[in-house]
């Protein structure tokens, strides 16, 4: 039997306080999928942003990417 630590709260952040006020007056799902689809778009856009920065500053080729996507596990 695994015995797992109890999960400790965590302080929220200025952002989270925000969109939980945000959500407090009520929104429609329409708007509620909008707003996560806003969420989802700008961190995904981040995301690239550092592959990118990490492809250009690493060098790869591809040649390295599917070396590596064939590489054994």
């Amino acid at each position: 039997m695994s015995s797992s630590a109890p999960i400790q709260p965590t302080k929220l952040n200025s952002l989270q306080i925000s969109l939980l006020r945000l959500f407090e007056r009520g929104m429609s799902d329409e708007d509620t999928l909008e707003l996560r689809r806003v969420i989802v778009a700008h961190l995904s856009k981040k995301m690239l942003a550092e592959v990118e920065r990490i492809d250009n500053e690493r060098g790869y080729t591809a040649e390295d990417y599917e070396r590596m996507l064939n590489a054994p596990s």
